[in-house]
C-alpha cells in the first residue's frame, strides 16, 4: 500500500504579522512548528503501514524552511518526503493551495490512500483535505475519529459530525482528514534519527515539474478569494492605573466589584 501523508509547518506562537497589502501570514522568522493535527495523520498512517504493510511519503508545501518538518516525519517513520516550493505558489488560499498538492500528489505517483489532519491552526477551514480529493477524483471522508476496518480494498470508518457518529465504508484510493480523538501521535524517535543520514533525501518540486504549469493557477493569481483586511479586535476592557498600599489597593479593588456588582 502506497500512504501520503500531507503535513505542513505552522507557526509555532500566535503572535504573527499580517502583510497589509497581501493579507497573508509574514512567516520570516517565526518560529515554526509541525501543524498538530498532522502528528494525528501520520500516526494513522504508520499504524496502518504496521497493520496493511507499504510505504509512507510525506508532502508539504511552502518555503524551503518546509523541510524541517519533513525531517521530523523521517524520524517518526516516513519513508520518503517532498516538498512543494515556489515562490509563484506563496499566498495561496485554501482552493490554490489545495490545487497545489493535488498536482504534487500527481506528480508523485498514484497513491491508494491520502491522509491529511482534519484542519491547519493557522487557518482553521478543514477545506484543504475535500477539495484536494476532489481536485484528483477520489471519494473522500472527513472528521475521522476511529478505523473501525482495514484491509487491501479500503477503509471502514468511524466520522464525528457533532450532532451523530456516522461510519462509512470507502474503497480505495481515497483521501481522509482525521480528527485528534483517533490516535495518540507517538515521537520522534532517536534510535531511527541516527539509522538515517543526517540530512535524508527531500524531493523538491517547482512549478516547472508540475504537468499543469500554467501559473495562473497558483500562489494569489490562482486564488478564488482573496483578504480584504485584517485587523485585530478592539478591546473594550477599560484599563486603569491606581496607585497605593496593598490594604489600600484590596479596598478600592473591593468597592469596584461590589458597585458593579460582581460580589454576591
Amino acid at each position: 500500500m502506497k500512504i501520503l501523508v500531507c503535513i505542513k509547518q505552522v507557526p509555532g506562537t500566535s503572535n504573527v504579522e499580517v502583510d497589509p497589502e497581501t493579507g497573508v501570514l509574514i512567516r520570516d522568522g517565526v518560529e515554526s512548528k509541525m501543524n498538530p493535527y498532522d502528528l494525528y495523520a501520520l500516526e494513522t498512517a504508520f499504524r496502518l503501514k504496521e497493520q496493511l504493510g507499504g510505504t509512507i511519503t510525506t508532502l508539504s508545501m511552502g518555503p524551503m524552511q518546509g523541510k524541517e518538518v519533513l525531517f521530523e516525519s523521517f524520524y517518526m517513520g516516513a519513508d520518503e518526503g517532498c516538498l512543494l516550493s515556489d515562490r509563484k505558489f506563496g499566498g495561496a488560499d485554501v482552493v490554490a493551495t489545495s490545487y497545489t498538492l493535488a498536482q504534487g500528489a500527481k506528480k508523485l505517483g498514484d497513491f491508494d490512500l491520502i491522509v491529511c489532519g482534519k484542519q491547519t491552526t493557522d487557518g482553521d477551514t478543514a477545506q484543504v483535505g475535500p477539495e484536494m480529493a476532489e481536485f484528483l477524483g477520489i471519494p473522500h471522508v472527513t472528521n475521522v475519529i476511529k478505523i473501525l476496518e482495514a484491509d487491501q480494498e479500503g477503509l471502514t470508518l468511524q466520522m464525528n459530525m457533532e450532532e451523530t457518529l456516522e461510519i462509512q465504508r470507502v474503497p480505495f484510493p481515497c483521501l481522509i482528514t482525521v480528527d485528534k480523538d483517533i490516535y495518540t501521535p507517538r515521537l520522534p524517535s532517536y534510535k531511527r534519527k541516527l539509522e538515517i543520514s543526517e540530512n535524508p533525501e527531500i524531493k523538491i518540486l517547482t512549478l516547472k515539474d508540475m504537468y499543469d504549469t500554467d501559473e495562473k493557477n497558483y500562489g494569489l493569481s490562482g486564488s478564488a478569494t482573496q483578504v480584504e483586511r485584517i485587523f485585530p479586535p478592539e478591546s473594550n476592557v477599560e484599563k486603569t492605573s491606581f496607585v497605593g498600599d496593598g490594604k489600600t489597593l484590596a479596598k478600592t479593588l473591593f468597592g469596584i466589584l461590589s458597585e458593579k456588582k460582581y460580589l454576591g
